[in-house]
């Protein structure tokens, strides 16, 4: 097995690929206190908070599963070369601490 292989590591997670799944999961809370309104007038406090809870309880695995894989799908590891340094590879996104540090000079 060789060991001396070096990887950059890159997380390619945009906004646009959560959007919707955080679109659904507010569609879900959105309904779950709809229900709870309707719970409510009709003279059952009890159920109303129940049901918001059950259907929270309910969801969350869900969104966090979801979240958790789209992370996962996003997550690249691509081998650098022994001939390029690690350092060109970032100078397409510059440290702003060392920009803070230029601009002072």
């Amino acid at each position: 097995m060789d060991t001396d292989n070096k990887y950059r590591f890159a997380c390619t997670l945009t906004f646009g690929d959560i959007y919707g799944q955080i679109i659904v999961w507010l569609v879900i809370l959105f309904m779950s206190l709809a229900a709870s309104l309707a719970l409510m007038g009709a003279q059952q406090p009890v159920f109303a908070l129940v049901t918001v809870g059950l259907i929270l309880v309910l969801s969350l695995p869900f969104l966090l599963f979801a979240f958790v894989t789209t992370l996962i799908n996003h997550i690249e590891f691509q081998p650098v070369e022994s001939g390029q340094a690690i350092s060109s590879s970032s100078s397409s996104k510059p440290n702003r601490g060392t920009e803070a540090s230029q601009a002072t000079a």
